[in-house]
């Protein structure tokens, strides 16, 4: 009976693996599709994108390839002779890719200098040095001057490790106080189409204020447009429009009041539930009349936790692709990788990073 049992629980797992192996490929397939217009506009607009751990193997199959494609300049921080030994070992074509050295930059007094000036004190010349010396803080000073326009790292550190030096140097943007992450889940629908939706934050801020969650909402939404989506923003509670009190669902009320003063042209709507602000059914009982409820198409969650559980569900369970995470509300495009990353995702990410421009 054990050895029955043991069969079965077996060929479900080989049943299961052969269904990931098929989402995957179809994955793969769909990330050129989903990126075309992208792309397209990127070859217009050459946009140069700093690597900050040039001898890694995936950043290295990665830039090869944007290079080859010709969809972006990339620029890859590192020891030269390291950078091209790896990508000799690995069969990347990496001879026309700058590659820049920070341990003999010709710039580097005027990058210690200025980070100086932006750290106000909090740091000296040799602190600011030294730390202009790891390719974190380097390569995030070289899109700070303007020598890069966006970055993207995090393939072999943490994400406080990418966020942090954007914090200090780069800065958020005028009208900003945080910066907070979402994701886009992508998959097919019967007719061939596209479905998509935004997610956020899922990845940054762990319990936000009203005040951070109306500017994750409004960030999403223009990053939802870039990718195509007509936003319309669902502040997501365990209560819809008053069925639920507390704390946490006020915090949620009064996150969409400022989003709606901050954006009044923006279709946002809350308190919902998650399936008033999906399902169209749903929402005619729950919240007739929304502008947004049985229609949203970008999720604001209430604190990390459940935006985190919500992105990972719809990825394993709905069989979406999942892009990000994606930062916003900084003065430039910075993006973080996981360090579980593979060259494809390093590939989708760059093109992400740099559309943001």
């Amino acid at each position: 009976q054990i050895l029955d049992n043991l069969g079965i629980v077996m060929e479900k797992a080989l049943m299961y693996n052969e269904s990931y192996q098929r989402n995957y490929e179809y994955t793969i397939w769909r990330r050129i599709n989903m990126f075309e217009n992208l792309i397209e506009k990127l070859k217009k607009n050459p946009t140069t994108l700093v690597f900050t751990e040039g001898p890694d193997p995936r950043i290295l199959e990665a830039a090869s390839r944007l290079k080859k494609e010709g969809i972006l300049e990339p620029l890859l921080v590192g020891n030269p002779e390291e950078v091209q030994s790896a990508a000799a070992k690995g069969g990347f074509d990496i001879t026309d890719i700058r590659i820049v050295d920070p341990a003999n930059y010709r710039r580097m007094d005027e990058l210690v200098e200025k980070m100086v000036e932006l750290r106000k004190g909090k740091m000296s010349p040799d602190e600011c040095r030294a730390a202009l010396l790891k390719g974190n803080y380097f390569g995030t000073m070289l899109v700070k001057l303007g020598v890069a326009d966006c970055l993207l790292g995090g393939a072999t550190y943490s994400t406080a490790d990418t966020v942090r030096p954007a914090l200090q140097l780069v800065k958020t943007k005028p009208g900003n106080k945080s910066v907070s992450s979402c994701f886009i889940l992508v998959r097919e629908r019967a007719d061939g189409s596209e479905e998509k939706y935004v997610m956020g934050d899922c990845a940054i801020n762990i319990e936000p204020s009203a005040e951070e969650m109306a500017e994750c909402a409004i960030e999403c939404a223009h990053t939802a447009e870039i990718f195509g989506i007509d936003p319309k923003v669902a502040m997501l509670s365990y209560s819809t429009k008053g069925s639920g009190k507390g704390e946490k669902v006020d915090k949620v009320v009064e996150a969409l009041k400022l989003a709606q003063a901050a954006a009044p042209e923006l279709a946002i709507d809350g308190e919902l539930q998650f399936d008033a602000a999906f399902s169209p059914v749903v929402a005619q009982t729950k919240c007739k009349g929304s502008p947004v409820a049985g229609q949203a198409n970008v999720f604001i969650f209430p604190e990390i936790q459940s935006g985190n559980i919500g992105y990972k569900i719809a990825q394993r369970l709905g069989g979406f692709a999942a892009y990000g995470p994606i930062l916003q509300g900084l003065n430039a495009p910075i993006n973080d990788l996981s360090r579980g990353c593979d060259a494809e995702e390093v590939y989708n990410m760059a093109i992400i990073t740099a559309g943001l421009k």
